[in-house]
């Protein structure tokens, strides 16, 4: 299988600087490539070699330049191949299924749904393979990687333990190996929310950023050097959406807010501000230049961002740039993709090999 290292890690390899500065950029040369990543003429050539060799770059001879004597310059961009990528977001009623090509682009998308609270753990499994199954059908494609993102936490070994699905130490990533036959990457919600964020981010223009997520679960994760790093954070099930349903008896979250007494308007500003009390500790501790705030506490609760951001300003002098990802589906496209093309971007070359050895 691929090499195992951390999911949404920055490119580390020169072929995956390569794809990640040809993807942000159509039409690049290799001495831009020599420039933009440090790496040496031969090392550049090298690896944009072994990329158009698995067939994930192609060159633009129709753009050839001639400057002169010498070679005549070569533009390179991603190539259009037959590979399809598929991302998995599991949710409490409904998992988000979309397929995507090399470049990101979706070829199709559809919601299962996974009522886990009627559902044992390996029903809701089978509920996203048969998705999976039904969503290529009719695709001329070859599928060459499964991400899957969940609530809750993901340990080393791809294991999820999420409360709110009721799920501990989970392996779902077997399973879907064992049915399709390729290489699965699991991360959590949190993560993958700033992955999306820096698979879009030019090399060497990173500054540390950090996200908080409140939804039916809460948790926040922070980019250190080239790899995202998930935080403690003190009783997070106090501040989950299921803390405000067991106290108002709806049954979701916007039921809540449209249904507010002032009572429960009371009970949901304590959230937005114990929220933004919590950033403000993170903030004070890991210093980033920007905090990415997301989730159905923000998204759902009209008076919640300007509480948050006002409690945040008031327990912390950190200068911070706030910024919020606006809806659920915004959220859940977002990391769908983001964990869909991660085994792509962080080892390519060992991706290419997994396929063409399948």
């Amino acid at each position: 299988m691929i090499k195992s290292g951390p999911v949404f890690t920055r490119p580390r390899t020169p072929a995956a600087k390569c794809l990640h500065i040809i993807r942000l950029n159509p039409v690049v040369t290799r001495s831009e490539l020599v420039e933009a990543t440090g790496l040496s003429q031969p090392t550049i050539t090298r690896a944009t070699a072994a990329l158009l060799g698995a067939g994930l770059i192609r060159q633009r001879t129709d753009l050839t330049q001639s400057r002169g004597r010498g070679r005549p310059t070569v533009p390179l961009e991603v190539a259009d191949n037959d590979w399809m990528l598929a991302g998995i977001a599991v949710g409490t009623a409904f998992t988000h299924i979309a397929f995507f090509d090399t470049q990101g682009r979706t070829l199709r998308e559809e919601d299962v749904a996974t009522p886990v609270s009627r559902l044992s753990a390996s029903d809701v499994i089978e509920h996203i393979i048969a998705g999976v199954n039904r969503l290529m059908a009719g695709l001329d494609r070859r599928l060459v990687s499964v991400g899957v993102t969940t609530s809750g936490s993901v340990n080393e070994a791809g294991r999820i333990t999420a409360h709110n699905l009721g799920w501990d130490e989970m392996d779902i990533a077997s399973r879907l190996e064992y049915q399709f036959g390729v290489p699965v990457v699991v991360s959590s919600v949190i993560p993958a929310i700033l992955g999306s964020e820096t698979q879009s981010t030019e090399m060497g223009a990173e500054k540390p950023v950090m996200v908080l997520y409140a939804d039916d679960s809460v948790g926040a994760a922070l980019t250190v050097g080239d790899e995202i790093v998930q935080l403690d954070i003190d009783d997070p099930d106090s501040l989950a959406t299921q803390a405000v349903l067991d106290v108002t008896g709806e049954e979701s979250f916007p039921d809540v807010v449209a249904n507010a007494d002032d009572e429960t308007r009371a009970l949901l500003d304590d959230r937005a501000r114990s929220l933004g009390a919590t950033a403000a500790e993170l903030l004070a501790e890991h210093k980033p230049d920007t905090l990415v705030v997301a989730g159905g506490a923000f998204s759902d609760d009209p008076a919640a961002p300007k509480l948050f951001a006002s409690a945040v300003r008031q327990a912390t002098d950190h200068p911070v740039e706030l910024r919020m990802v606006p809806s659920h589906t915004e959220i859940v496209r977002a990391c769908t993709r983001a964990v869909a093309l991660d085994p792509l971007l962080r080892v390519p070359l060992d991706l290419g090999r997994e396929a063409k050895a399948a």
